[in-house]
């Protein structure tokens, strides 16, 4: 992946020498690997009994509270994760591994959930130290 970008960027026009100085810093950046923890698996009862037609929905069965991933740097999704809960929180994983800290929560830290409406489950994402990266 960052070697394709590299190649677009080296392709890109001279007269950009700002962004091809940028992005040439962004692409050698050794993210840090970030932690996945699953904290809490909701399930809104009411509204599957108002808006589901004879289905039987319980708490996401795939992960449990307590368990934890490790992504390296938000880029690829660890095994045995949800893809569509990957495809929710990867954006945040990313931002946290290159560094970024988001208002009002504490620095290298992000609580989010996955978008399932009746059963969301609640995940804290967290910058691993320097010495911790798995890579």
């Amino acid at each position: 992946m960052l070697e394709s970008l590299q190649a677009s960027v080296d392709s890109a026009p001279v007269y950009d020498v700002r962004a091809r100085i940028l992005a040439r810093s962004v692409t050698r950046m050794k993210a840090k690997d970030v932690r996945i923890t699953v904290l809490k698996r909701l399930f809104h009862e009411d509204i599957v009994a108002e808006y589901t037609e004879h289905a039987v929905w319980k708490p996401c069965d795939r992960l449990k509270e307590g368990q934890e991933f490790v992504s390296d740097g938000g880029m690829e999704m660890p095994p045995g994760f949800c893809s569509p809960a990957w495809a929710d929180i990867q954006k945040y994983a990313m931002a946290l591994g290159r560094g970024a800290n988001f208002v009002g929560v504490k620095p290298g830290i992000f609580v989010t959930c996955c978008t399932d409406g009746f059963r969301p489950v609640v995940f804290k994402l967290e910058r691993m130290p320097e010495g911790n990266n798995n890579n």
